[in-house]
């Protein structure tokens, strides 16, 4: 079993998005993406992969499909297959996002 520090992926870029691939297997993906003043990722969509975003640090403005919202530290949001997700930096303070999808992105 190899286990992975996630605080040692946790690095920031002045010019973009700072995304870096934790798991990368037959059947699940994730990655770890540094956002830091009003940097953001997206629009992401699969039509085959269920998503799931977790906030471990910051705060982000989060879109899934229509739906808008604000998540904290902690707080997780299921992505249905076929949605599009859109994520930024939601404040001064920098953010850590954890994007997990199943199967992994085509």
């Amino acid at each position: 079993m190899e286990t992975v520090d996630i605080r040692d992926l946790v690095r920031f870029s002045d010019d973009e998005p700072r995304r870096t691939t934790l798991v990368e297997a037959e059947r699940l993906w994730s990655e770890v993406i540094c956002l830091q003043g009003s940097q953001g990722v997206g629009p992401l969509r699969d039509d085959r992969a269920d998503g799931l975003v977790v906030v471990l640090a910051g705060r982000i403005a989060t879109q899934v499909g229509k739906e808008r919202g604000r998540m904290d530290r902690w707080e997780s949001v299921a992505v249905p297959a076929g949605e599009v997700l859109t994520i930024r930096n939601a404040s001064e303070e920098p953010a850590v996002v954890l994007v997990v999808t199943a199967p992994p992105p085509a």
